[in-house]
């Protein structure tokens, strides 16, 4: 029998090989059969003007995301700073290049401290946006759909069945929330009872994720802002494809197929899936799914699509940690100037009396 700290210690060790060793095999498969030397001449032939057209839009898109995670807190608080909000967005996808999942963790965390808010209420926005970004993620796909010439779903063999669980998914978790969020004061007592006949230690983490969710579905309760969050997350879509778009550019594509917006859209979607996989920043997953799209999808030849893939991942992996980096030094820079305190990675867990 295993004891319980060897237990702990084996699935820590777990968290951290499981998503290195994925990420090897993912890079394995992706560029085995493609000649990488072929793949970075074209890289070092990248369009400069386009490249800053490329950054432009990626940090655009970013800012926008900001824009709509305020628009979340407003209910909670109002007059954030977009800094603090731009700033947490981008340590969240800094953290993600290299452990997965955990930035959306900092993210809430570092923005609670900035603006003195409780990590229950930023741990509940974090998970609306989440679900606002899979709902519109889902109907992305759906759009991609119409929009390919093809038949999407023979081309991509797994895509139908992703998007069923999805939706699933979906609908459940949404039917969960307006019942907890409706029947709040009769169902929540009530369940957080029965689950303390079974155990108490479960029960008590049932009652604090239960009061995150709602915290977090506070905030969308305004028509005004509803639509507005709606708005902003289309429009955090439309930038994204409209940078997978440019990345055509970057690398000449367009002088090898007839590039358009309709084929961004579909690339954008589809190979948006390997970033949700479980890989630092999703390494290895988006390469190996963006090469087949590109490829299979688009006739484009290994090499063409393997350099777009690489160089559009390496840009995104540069901007989130260069950007995270910088936006912790002069965030902190500034609350100094103001006689309040720095924050850290690991300053950030400390939990605050007042703020729980």
């Amino acid at each position: 029998m295993i004891s319980g700290s060897r237990h702990t210690l084996i699935k820590k060790a777990g968290s951290v090989f499981f998503p290195v060793i994925i990420t090897i095999l993912f890079l394995y498969f992706a560029f085995r059969k493609i000649d990488i030397g072929e793949s970075l001449k074209m890289i070092a032939g990248t369009s400069i003007f386009w490249l800053v057209v490329y950054l432009i839009v990626f940090y655009a898109s970013n800012i926008v995301r900001a824009v709509r995670w305020k628009l979340v807190i407003n209910p909670i608080k109002s007059g954030t700073s977009l800094l603090n909000l731009f700033g947490a967005v981008m340590i969240g996808y800094g953290v993600n290049c290299i452990v997965p999942r955990l930035g959306e963790v900092y993210r809430g965390l570092f923005l609670g401290k900035w603006e003195g808010l409780s990590r229950t209420s930023m741990v509940g926005t974090v998970i609306v946006e989440r679900i606002i970004d899979v709902t519109f993620f889902a109907l992305a796909s759906l759009i991609s759909v119409l929009l390919f010439p093809g038949n999407l779903f023979e081309e991509v063999s797994w895509l139908r069945t992703s998007l069923i669980i999805g939706f699933g998914l979906i609908i459940v978790f949404i039917v969960a929330l307006v019942i907890i969020a409706r029947y709040e004061k009769h169902f929540t007592p009530a369940l957080i009872k029965l689950t303390g006949m079974i155990s108490k230690k479960f029960s008590a983490k049932l009652s604090d994720v239960i009061s995150t969710l709602i915290d977090g579905l506070s905030t969308i309760r305004s028509f005004r802002n509803f639509i507005l969050i709606i708005f902003y997350t289309a429009l955090i879509l439309i930038l994204y494809a409209l940078n997978t778009y440019v990345g055509f550019y970057m690398l000449d594509m367009d002088k090898l197929a007839d590039v358009n917006f309709a084929m961004a859209w579909v690339v954008m979607t589809i190979s948006s899936y390997g970033v949700m996989l479980p890989t630092p920043g999703g390494t290895g997953s988006y390469h190996i799914i963006t090469i087949f799209v590109l490829s299979r999808l688009y006739n484009f030849n290994n090499e063409v699509s393997a350099a777009y893939a690489l160089l559009t991942h390496f840009i995104s992996y540069v901007i989130f940690i260069g950007t995270t980096i910088f936006v912790v030094y002069y965030i902190n820079k500034l609350r100094r100037k103001k006689g309040e305190s720095s924050e850290n990675f690991f300053s950030v867990f400390k939990i605050d009396s007042e703020l729980k």
